[in-house]
């Protein structure tokens, strides 16, 4: 696994811990979350090369959360954003986050990143569901449309 792969897993991880902890205590997880403290044995194997790119994301996604889950939401259909199983929401804020404010990283790679790792991570069907909303986020992105 790449650096790179390595960071988005890390960054998945630390933002689905942070969407479990108490809403009241996120502000003072985070920057345990972002010392990847939390990670089992070889954790310095674990962040080789990684962590930096792992901590833009979080960071990223943390701040931007509002915006982020407004995008999704906006690309529901027929569900609510409180019934997305949490890893499957943890995978789509990172990705959507990246595809909404890091133009550097081409769509088809966060998108493609997403999947794999929703199919490691996620139900048998995440993937599917991961795929679609995303690539709807796309299509609006490179369209310029309002999602609001």
């Amino acid at each position: 696994m790449g650096p790179r792969r390595r960071g988005r897993v890390l960054a998945f991880q630390a933002l689905y811990a942070w969407a479990m902890t108490d809403s009241r205590f996120r502000d003072k997880a985070l920057p345990e979350l972002l010392e990847f403290s939390w990670l089992d044995g070889g954790r310095d194997a674990k962040l080789e090369g990684s962590a930096d790119f792992a901590r833009l994301i979080v960071q990223g996604t943390v701040e931007k959360a509002a915006e982020v889950d407004s995008m999704i939401k906006a690309h529901l259909k027929n569900w609510d954003i409180s019934r997305i199983n949490m890893v499957d929401l943890a995978l789509l804020r990172m990705s959507v986050y990246v595809l909404m404010f890091q133009k550097d990283i081409p769509p088809t790679v966060v998108i493609d990143e997403a999947v794999d790792i929703s199919r490691e991570f996620g139900t048998d069907d995440s993937y599917r569901f991961i795929n679609g909303v995303l690539d709807g986020v796309r299509k609006t992105i490179q369209d310029g449309k309002p999602w609001e």
